[in-house]
């Protein structure tokens, strides 16, 4: 009876070593926890994705592991966790994770579990009225206090790190404050592909930030092959045509003429020209043009001799008594001539002054 046994177990070893060498992927998972209907319900979508589960004592599995002919599979035995089991599969390891996540539910944590994340209590109200719970919660490192007629959570805690066993209070917390850490599911904890081990941490990727990453470097890169002047296929056509306009900046800014560069001369000189002509004061803008004042200077030069004739009438009309009062003022008095009298007497006093 103990031969068959051990027939049996030998076996089970060399169907995994087969498996293990037939497919490039090879991943352990953890199973503890997992109700039966969800398990045969995970099986048969896995089965339909060219997938396979198996699992049977962890003693076996290093064993299968170790016997295997392929090179580090010997490294995914320290991944056997909990109740392992080992997934075989030609799909994309981090497809795989992500399509086994895809399917787990939530649920609340039980006493003696282990916590497959950080368990945190956020802080903030809570639907509990003032009394024994604010005790409960400091027991397991919450601090609490009342605020509105509620116990209210002050500040934010762990209460089981990941990996630890969930104490039966805590459970019994969890539970009253509606928190399911839990996850009912296949836990990858780790895969192997070509001697290498994809953990559960890496084959958790945030997938949008993980694309933005390759844009971000992307355009990084391309940025600076741009600044560089590195000629590739992205940047040759890009490159010349940053030069084209780089010298049409540089003929316009210097006012150097050429087919491509007159109209933006052209443009510019009209700017110019519109800001300067902001510039000028009203008054000057009023001025008449040239023509304009030649076409009036006729007429002034007209109005100014009609002012003349004016004033030559007014001073006529004023003439005749003042050139009378005048005339008798200035002019000096008009002697009559001498009579023959005294021409005699005159002649005869300068014969007699002759003589004498």
């Amino acid at each position: 009876m103990a031969a068959k046994v051990n027939q049996a177990k030998k076996q089970i070893v060399n169907d995994f070593a087969k498996l293990a060498q037939e497919y490039p992927i090879v991943g352990a998972v953890n199973m503890e926890g997992m109700p039966t209907p969800q398990l045969q319900t995970m099986r048969t979508q896995l089965r339909k994705d060219e997938v396979v589960l198996k699992m049977t004592k962890k003693r076996l599995l290093k064993l299968a592991l170790e016997k295997a002919d392929k090179k580090g599979l010997e490294k995914i035995i320290p991944y056997l966790k909990g109740q392992p089991a080992l997934i075989f599969t030609k799909e994309n390891p981090f497809k795989l994770f992500k399509n086994l996540e895809k399917n787990k539910s939530s649920a609340p944590a039980k006493a003696g579990q282990i916590a497959p994340k950080d368990i945190v209590v956020e802080a903030g109200p809570t639907p509990f009225a003032p009394g024994p719970v604010i005790g409960e919660l400091g027991a397991i490192g919450i601090k609490a206090g009342i605020d509105a007629g509620k116990v209210a959570i002050k500040e934010e805690a762990i209460v089981v790190k990941e990996g630890e066993e969930i104490p039966a209070n805590v459970a019994a917390i969890l539970q009253r404050l509606g928190i399911e850490p839990m996850e009912i599911g296949l836990d990858l904890t780790a895969t192997i592909e070509d001697g290498e081990i994809f953990t559960k941490e890496t084959l958790n990727i945030n997938e949008d930030e993980y694309i933005n990453n390759i844009l971000n470097g992307h355009r990084w890169s391309f940025n600076l092959a741009m600044e560089a002047g590195i000629y590739n296929d992205l940047t040759t056509e890009v490159l010349i045509t940053k030069a084209e306009f780089e010298a049409t900046i540089l003929s316009v800014s210097q006012n150097i003429l050429a087919d491509k560069t007159i109209p933006s001369i052209l443009a510019k000189a009209e700017s110019q020209m519109q800001s300067l002509k902001a510039l000028v004061p009203e008054s000057v803008k009023e001025e008449p043009k040239p023509e304009e004042k030649l076409e009036e200077k006729p007429e002034a030069e007209e109005q100014k001799e009609n002012a003349k004739e004016e004033t030559s009438k007014e001073e006529k009309e004023k003439t005749p008594t003042q050139s009378s009062e005048t005339a008798s003022a200035d002019e000096p008095e008009v002697q009559s001539p001498p009579s023959e009298d005294k021409k005699d007497n005159e002649g005869g006093d300068s014969s007699a002054n002759l003589e004498a």
